[in-house]
């Protein structure tokens, strides 16, 4: 038996044209439409160099209370009673605006001044630095 062939001319062929037509259009469509980021790079300028300052400058200007271990107070080496000593010190602030308090204690003074003092600077909104002073043996 033998097999019939079918004819060769039957065969339908797709056309390709009109698909690559729609494809390039739409190509052109979204790279036009697309919006592309602007990416920024880093900044490699250097920045300017600090100004002239001298080597020494001025240092703050300090306001040192001291209680010694028999709870004597002294304000920048004048004698003070305890109690008034959050006064003397707001008053030299007017005088040294800016000045650091520091707060040094005898180890053998008593807590209170201790916890007074450093209460009442830190209600005024001042800082100050605490240094506890050992005794020393002779």
């Amino acid at each position: 038996m033998r097999r019939r062939r079918k004819n060769q001319g039957d065969e339908a062929e797709v056309d390709m044209t009109p698909m690559l037509d729609i494809v390039f259009i739409m190509l052109i469509f979204f790279i036009v439409t697309a919006t592309f980021l602007d990416e920024t790079g880093v900044d490699l300028t250097q920045p300017p160099p600090p100004p002239d300052t001298p080597d020494n400058p001025q240092p703050k200007p300090a306001i040192t209370v001291y209680v010694d271990g028999k709870n004597f107070c002294s304000v920048d080496g004048e004698r003070s009673e305890c109690d008034r000593v959050p006064l003397r010190v707001e008053r030299l602030l007017a005088d040294k605006p800016g000045a650091n308090i520091i707060l040094k204690i005898h180890e053998a003074a008593s807590h209170n001044n201790l916890v007074f003092m450093k209460d009442s600077f830190d209600e005024s909104g001042l800082q100050s630095k605490l240094e506890i002073i050992k005794e020393t043996a002779s």
